[in-house]
């Protein structure tokens, strides 16, 4: 889960930069760990910051000055189990051939072959362990092969076939070529979002925006937009105010199916993405869990209703209204306090839960409490939120989900934890009640969270994180790699990572 974004404007004389900003910052939820922004100028240069933290850290005002041009990309990065250097931070950059950054949200799932095409055939250096740098350097070389002074759009979707044909996973990548134009594709599964937005002018020249999410474009007046369709790219180019993108669905649908724990945790309630209403799902996930939690207990054990904010809160108050039960606000949130099952290390998440959230005394005390959340992922928070709830009064907990237990890794988007780390790994649902030490826990059925979401054109979704099966597929020994990374992440044995990125002169660095 990473945020990425960009923008194209057609008055040339005009600094693209304060806009990417804005735009980070309603994306911020996507990415918390680190943030850039890469620029290009009229004669083609290019202008980079970028860093851990923060959007609002990274882009103080003086390192925002130095970001010239009408045209940039920007990217905000989630913490993985591997680094958090400044030198993986995004937007990456290759200076071969004719310049190009790329941001990329989402995950490869064949990288062990990819690093060694790279190597041994393609001769590219891949200096740091992200897939995005790989996904990068694999669309240099495709481009490269044109071996021509200066690349059309032809050239381009031609290499982005060549990608699509090379990679396996869930994408969504904005790009930009020095001097040319800004791009944007997906993978041909869909699974991870990209939309596209136009905000026209009275004398017809138009503005053009790449998105994560809906809710960037709706903000910042893209009043028209749409979501690139799977394995479908569109080129933007510089001078958009004079010429149009061009659309290419470049290489077949394989299917249409979007991450279903977009809808359940990672997307803001008031983005629409792939035609569905984030807000209006989580509405629905209420109305079918309260049915489901009417079929394994009796109601009537429960005085009141309370949510983990602030993602599950939509969920929660339409449980309670099922149910006829109170809602009631029990946990105050601390909003300077990043996502907890995100953070590196188990004590880390463990001191955050309580820095993040305070118990409501006078709405727990001598009352037995259903608490909602939208998932549980490793039971750090819910085990938290449970104890601060009987250490404030409550009689009874029970703990309800609006997903279905997660015993696998999310590999297309984040990257949550060893398998046995998860707290419902091997366990039954009496099991995982005992651990979080809770009267009784309540999962969503798959199917029931399918319903929630599903539309008349889109009716499956990547569902690997609670069945195991996923929609490419994995490499073999992929997930094995990703242990043993963790595990040597963990011990510190890996290679040291560079504190700063190499590829380009970096504001954030002074």
């Amino acid at each position: 889960m990473c945020g990425v974004l960009g923008i194209a404007l057609a008055d040339q004389s005009n600094g693209v930069a304060p806009e990417l900003f804005d735009g980070c910052l309603f994306l911020q939820h996507r990415g918390q760990d680190a943030a850039g922004i890469a620029t290009c100028g009229q004669r083609g240069r290019l202008y980079q910051c970028k860093g851990n933290g923060m959007a609002r850290d990274v882009f103080t005002q003086h390192r925002m000055a130095g970001l010239v041009g009408s045209m940039g990309i920007a990217h905000l990065r989630y913490p993985t189990a591997g680094s958090s250097a400044n030198s993986e931070a995004q937007p990456f950059y290759v200076n071969s051939p004719y310049g190009i950054c790329l941001g990329h949200n989402g995950n490869l799932v064949n990288t062990l072959s990819l690093r060694r095409y790279m190597d041994e055939d393609v001769h590219r250096h891949i200096n740091t362990d992200s897939d995005s740098e790989l996904l990068l350097n694999l669309f240099a070389s495709e481009l490269e092969k044109h071996n021509k002074y200066r690349v059309n759009n032809e050239d381009i979707f031609l290499a982005l076939e060549g990608v699509y044909r090379l990679c396996r996973g869930g994408y969504a990548c904005v790009g930009m070529l020095a001097g040319f134009g800004m791009i944007g594709f997906r993978d041909p599964n869909g699974i991870r979002p990209l939309l596209f937005g136009e905000r026209s002018y009275p004398d017809g020249t138009k503005d053009y925006m790449l998105a994560s999410e809906s809710v960037v474009l709706k903000a910042s007046g893209f009043n028209v937009y749409r979501d690139l369709a799977p394995g479908e790219a569109v080129i933007i180019p510089k001078d958009c105010g004079k010429s149009a993108p061009e659309f290419k669905q470049v290489v077949p649908m394989n299917s249409y199916r979007p991450d279903l724990f977009e809808y359940v945790y990672f997307a803001r309630p008031d983005s629409v993405l792939d035609g569905i209403s984030v807000y209006h799902t989580r509405l629905q996930m209420g109305i079918k869990l309260a049915e489901n939690i009417m079929k394994n207990m009796d109601p009537n054990e429960i005085d009141v209703v309370v949510s983990v904010p602030d993602t599950a809160r939509t969920c929660a108050q339409e449980c309670a209204n099922t149910l006829q039960k109170p809602y009631r606000e029990g946990f105050v949130k601390n909003r300077y306090v990043g996502r907890t099952f995100i953070m590196p290390n188990q004590k880390e998440r463990v001191s955050s839960v309580r820095r993040k959230l305070n118990p409501m005394e006078s709405e727990l005390r001598g009352k037995k409490v259903l608490i909602v959340d939208d998932s549980i992922v490793r039971g750090t928070t819910s085990k938290e939120i449970i104890t601060m709830a009987k250490e404030s009064g409550a009689l009874k907990v029970f703990f309800a989900s609006a997903a279905p237990a997660i015993r696998f890794n999310h590999i297309y988007g984040i990257d949550l934890a060893d398998t046995k780390q998860l707290v419902a790994y091997n366990k039954s649902t009496e099991e995982v009640a005992n651990e979080l030490g809770c009267e009784k826990v309540i999962y969503q059925s798959l199917n029931d969270l399918i319903d929630c979401c599903k539309t008349n054109e889109i009716s499956k979704f990547e569902v690997g994180v609670f069945t195991g099966n996923y929609v490419t597929g994995v490499e073999d020994g992929y997930l094995l790699e990703l242990e043993r990374m963790r595990a040597l992440n963990k011990a510190k044995q890996c290679d040291a990572k560079a504190e700063f990125d190499i590829g380009l002169y970096n504001a954030a660095d002074y």
